[in-house]
């Protein structure tokens, strides 16, 4: 340990002043943002206010939708983190659950937190629930790989997993009016949402611009250059105002739609340059070497250059989507959503918390949603580029 101290803190006198400044400012830090957790700072604001900035004004007695909703979604990741298809390791319990651990140990954190500041029994019970998903999508993973589930393709798979989740969102959404979403549960599934439907647009524009057809190369080229060259707030604001003057208030779909439609046109426009140089990447050769087998333009693209050009970029993609991700709390200022910052600035106005100076607490929460979205995010990305091996020749 003293040896790799003074071989990378204090190997020169420089080292040594730089190691010694940066590791007070360090400390200094650090005590502050702990004696603001622990000690200053007045938590209460967030804990009588927590559902508000969670889900908003979703009807009380639809929340069960919303945790049914959480139930599917994270049995089916757990599933299909397990059931993957693969050499058949057998590691022991304690390894098995430091991997777990290390995976989803933030989010398992943060859990636990939201059911601290809940305080009552429905949230404990609720947070052994996700925990009893996640046993349950292991194992039910794990069956696939010991049953005659595991000659189904990997698509069928992922459908199994994935559409009863989805049809529990729909009937959500469609059970409780979209005015009564709020707080981070907007920003979670415009989110989703907009990466869902920008993800294969994005990847259209992209072929259509290096198409050999000069109409469709030059429509894909100019509608991205054009989104590009505008601010997404600004289009949020025309999405807002200028609509209107088009279309009749009777048939002028509601803001969260015009949220999705936007940030679904802005960040296609910006992930259709990303895959584009991921193709440009890839060798010529393997485009000659597929016509050389007598394989068809669209079956070259499909088949063997776009799979990598996608392998290539995913850390640029998935840095796109955090920052769609981040880009949400925009729909609240330009539109009105009722989304998380917005519901974060509203709650220090109420009667109770007026004039008090809790707009830091309130923040601070606000930010730490975020992040932890964008680190797990950004971890499972790392993570992807490990398996496919991002990077290694």
């Amino acid at each position: 340990m003293i040896t790799w101290m003074r071989r990378n803190l204090f190997r020169s006198i420089t080292d040594s002043f730089l190691t010694i400044l940066s590791g007070s400012l360090l400390l200094y830090v650090v005590w502050q943002a702990l004696q603001f957790i622990f000690v200053t700072g007045r938590w209460e604001i967030i804990q009588v206010n927590l559902k508000i900035l969670l889900v908003g004004r979703f009807p009380d007695e639809l929340i069960y939708l919303l945790g049914l909703s959480i139930l599917a979604i994270v049995f089916g990741i757990s599933a299909l983190a397990a059931g993957g298809r693969g050499t058949r390791e057998h590691k022991s319990l304690t390894l098995l659950l430091w991997g777990l651990l290390q995976r989803f140990g933030l989010l398992i954190a943060t859990g636990v937190l939201l059911i601290a500041l809940g305080g009552d029994q429905e949230s404990l019970l609720f947070g052994f629930y996700v925990i009893a998903a996640v046993a349950a999508g292991r194992i039910f993973g794990a069956i696939r790989k010991r049953t005659a589930l595991s000659k189904l393709p990997g698509w069928a798979w992922v459908l199994i997993n994935v559409l009863p989740a989805l049809s529990l969102v729909f009937i959500s959404i469609s059970q409780a009016a979209l005015e009564e979403w709020g707080g981070f549960l907007i920003n979670f599934y415009l989110a989703i949402v907009s990466i869902a439907l920008c993800f294969p647009l994005g990847v259209m524009l992209a072929l259509g611009r290096r198409s050999a057809l000069p109409l469709l190369r030059w429509l894909s080229t100019a509608y991205i250059e054009l989104i590009r060259g505008a601010p997404l707030f600004v289009l949020l604001l025309l999405a807002g105002v200028a609509l209107e003057f088009f279309i009749p208030d009777s048939i002028t779909p509601d803001p969260i739609f015009r949220s999705v439609t936007v940030f679904t046109l802005f960040t296609a426009a910006y992930l259709a340059e990303i895959v584009r140089g991921g193709l440009q990447s890839i060798p010529k050769g393997q485009a000659e070497a597929g016509k050389a087998l007598g394989m068809s333009a669209t079956k070259i693209t499909f088949l063997i250059t776009l799979p990598q050009a996608l392998r290539n970029v995913i850390p640029a993609q998935i840095g796109q989507f955090i920052s769609l991700f981040k880009d949400t709390t925009l729909a609240g200022v330009a539109l009105s959503v009722f989304e998380l910052l917005n519901v974060g600035s509203a709650i220090t106005k109420q009667d109770a918390f007026l004039g008090q100076g809790l707009v830091y607490e309130s923040l601070a929460f606000v930010g730490l949603l975020f992040w932890v979205g964008s680190y797990f995010m950004s971890r499972e990305s790392q993570r992807i580029e490990k398996k496919l091996g991002v990077g290694i020749r």
